[in-house]
């Protein structure tokens, strides 16, 4: 039975002991994060730190106190891997999804969002409106959690999430290929002004913050969603959904 205190992992799978973490390297699974003993370089453990490395993986050292609070098997030989619970694409994969399917690329990219339900609902939402796949950041971001499946009503089986260390340098590659960036911001230019019908990808920022300077600054088109209410903020899922139709619509139309 495992530890009542274990509350980190209940998100993911999680991988205990040095052998189990390498063979995880070496079968390519995606690690989100490691837990190391404090001090631990030696042998496997500087391999392990050495291909953490390699893969941009985050390693936070540890207590061994926390190690054992942590294990669910007692046998964590002073390393602990959060494992994604399923698999991530590669921004390419997304746009082979769209000329397959001989459409104009839809892309949605996340900044910082961290609320599993609102991932779920981005899913959900990028499914119906043909979507050709979402971007996620490694840092400051949710991942692809039981929850977020849950969240996603099925959905997250059919639309590919990539994840990606850096958004910037990923929009300024994205661009070369074509395709146009539009953010969402209450300073912005009423949606149904704009044509969204080209190859674009629209970025949603974290509730309460909005999209990032840097993001901002990088996007080449900035809407918002016209309001006529009490309170000014939309959950991020809700403002996704409502951009992502805008795109549907117009695409639709012609």
């Amino acid at each position: 039975m495992g530890n009542p205190n274990h509350t980190e992992n209940t998100e993911h799978s999680v991988l205990e002991g040095r052998n189990a973490v390498l063979e995880a390297f070496r079968a390519g699974r995606e690690i989100d994060r490691i837990l190391m003993l404090d001090g631990a370089t030696e042998g496997q453990m500087s391999t392990i730190r050495r291909e953490a490395k390699k893969h941009d993986i985050p390693v936070k050292f540890v207590e061994k106190e926390r190690l054992d609070r942590l294990s669910e098997t007692g046998k964590h030989q002073g390393v602990i891997a959060y494992v994604a619970a399923y698999r991530y694409a590669d921004v390419e994969e997304l746009l082979e999804r769209a000329e397959e399917k001989n459409e104009t690329p839809f892309l949605i990219l996340l900044d910082r969002i961290e609320d599993p339900h609102n991932l779920g609902a981005i899913l959900r939402t990028a499914n119906v409106v043909g979507a050709h796949g979402i971007i996620v950041p490694k840092d400051r971001a949710v991942g692809l959690t039981p929850t977020v499946a849950k969240a996603s009503a099925g959905a997250i089986n059919y639309t590919p999430v990539a994840r990606v260390t850096n958004l910037t340098q990923t929009i300024e590659k994205l661009k070369k290929r074509g395709l146009w960036f539009v953010c969402a911001d209450m300073d912005g230019t009423p949606m149904w002004q704009m044509d969204l019908k080209g190859p674009i990808c629209l970025i949603i920022g974290a509730e309460g913050e909005g999209v990032s300077r840097l993001v901002k600054e990088n996007c080449d088109f900035v809407a918002s969603i016209p309001e006529n209410g009490d309170i000014h903020s939309l959950n991020a899922s809700v403002a996704a959904g409502i951009l992502s139709y805008e795109i549907l619509r117009q695409r639709t139309n012609g």
